[in-house]
């Protein structure tokens, strides 16, 4: 059930009021006085979310009492280093928070049947999903747990957040590899913007079945750009169960994914200090895919790019077989090791190919022109695309340059989701 709710223009001071008021509302609903107390936010990816300084209050909130631990919900990503916790959690103790190792500090509980994961996927994906979770959750006799996260369109479940911060943010290798290959296996733009993926069907199921008994409460973050091209928070959601990540995941349906005409050329800037590997960054292709032309060239300005895994052995899987397309990656799956043993590895390089419909280009310096376009990607020279672009002087949407030319402008698209109507999937 939703505890409670707010939307509208939310400012971070009420935001901070509404996180006391669920901290009151948790010691009545599980334990007055908390001894042990999870906090789960996302990782420096959405740090723009505000799920940082969240953090913060809910830790200075329960530590007066309580032992409080941080787990960033990180999946398979790279760990935080000691400067980005301090950027992204502030004044919390470094030893408070723990690294997720989602190849060694997981435990499986269990598993999800086949047999659903068929019917769930209308026969697309026929194997079980493993529960392996983080084993400090799970030992951790915690009095409360709290997810804080942003409901925003997602390219595996739909919307991101809610369960996912167990099943894939706190996940082993077993339950992120089946996860992702399922996800893929039901087609990407089938996925975008989906309130009840086949994914998120099992998730459901998952956590009905295994995590039921956690004094667990999620925080769902909803936001939207203003008037002057600033994100602001426009919901608060909280509540113990599936029902509030459906209240915000439908006014992130509302605000966040924007009906547009055939996008010919789209510059999407990321931010250097959120997307440093094509893992991450590629949701610049996965959010604006359904808005491409045929034809039409995706500029991806990252100048934080160094690597094209989150993991050494997934670069490696990317620079081995790129990005070429679902249909050569599903042949070469079934016929080589590797790809079968990292298969989210394997689900990354489907989701990351246009199918041959669009140009996609890498803008940046942190990466060669040799690296780039040995993955099936195109280059461009990070100085002189700056200097035809000063993305200073665009504005989030239509822009027109001295010469004419039009292009589509998108500042961070982890933000949201950009479709053509005819491609967009009717509103559930």
């Amino acid at each position: 059930m939703t505890w409670f709710s707010s939307t509208g223009r939310l400012g971070r001071q009420y935001v901070l009021e509404l996180v006391h008021r669920m901290a009151d509302e948790a010691r009545l609903r599980f334990c007055k006085n908390p001894k042990r107390v999870l906090l789960l936010p996302p990782d420096i990816t959405r740090a723009h979310c505000g799920a940082g300084w969240i953090t913060e209050e809910l830790y200075k909130v329960f530590s007066k009492k309580a032992e409080v631990h941080v787990i960033p919900t990180l999946g398979q990503h790279v760990p935080h280093t000691p400067e980005q916790n301090r950027k992204m959690f502030g004044s919390i103790p470094l030893d408070r928070i723990h690294a997720h190792d989602w190849r060694d500090g997981c435990k499986t509980i269990g598993e999800l049947p086949a047999k659903f994961v068929k019917e769930a996927s209308n026969g697309k994906a026929n194997w079980s999903i493993p529960v392996s979770l983080n084993t400090f959750l799970l030992e951790g006799d915690w009095d409360l747990i709290i997810n804080v996260g942003h409901v925003v369109p997602h390219e595996v479940l739909g919307f991101a957040n809610h369960n996912k911060n167990y099943f894939i943010g706190l996940g082993g290798k077993p339950t992120i590899c089946a996860s992702h290959m399922m996800a893929a296996c039901c087609g990407i733009e089938n996925n975008l913007g989906c309130l009840v993926t086949p994914l998120r069907a099992c998730y459901n199921k998952m956590e009905e079945d295994f995590l039921s008994k956690l004094p667990d409460v999620y925080f769902e973050l909803t936001m939207a750009y203003d008037e002057n091209g600033n994100l602001e928070h426009t919901g608060v959601f909280v509540g113990e169960d599936r029902e509030v990540y459906m209240e915000a995941a439908k006014l992130s349906q509302k605000q966040n994914i924007k009906i547009v005409r055939p996008l010919q050329k789209v510059i999407a800037y990321m931010q250097p200090d959120e997307f440093q590997s094509t893992w991450v960054a590629n949701k610049a292709i996965y959010r604006t895919r359904k808005a491409m032309q045929n034809g039409g060239e995706l500029l991806i300005v990252a100048p934080g790019l160094k690597r094209f895994g989150e993991q050494p052995d997934v670069d490696a899987l990317i620079r081995k077989y790129g990005y070429s397309g679902t249909e050569n990656i599903m042949r070469l799956w079934k016929e080589n090791s590797d790809l079968q043993d990292l298969t989210h590895g394997t689900a990354h390089l489907i989701h990351g190919s246009s199918e041959g419909r669009f140009h996609i280009i890498y803008v940046t310096d942190g990466l060669t022109p040799e690296e780039i376009e040995g993955v099936g990607y195109e280059s461009r020279n990070l100085d002189e695309t700056l200097r035809r672009y000063d993305l200073a002087t665009l504005k989030n949407g239509y822009n027109t340059m001295p010469n004419g030319e039009v292009i589509y402008f998108i500042n961070s698209p982890s933000t949201g989701l950009w479709s053509t109507r005819a491609n967009m999937n009717p509103v559930e």
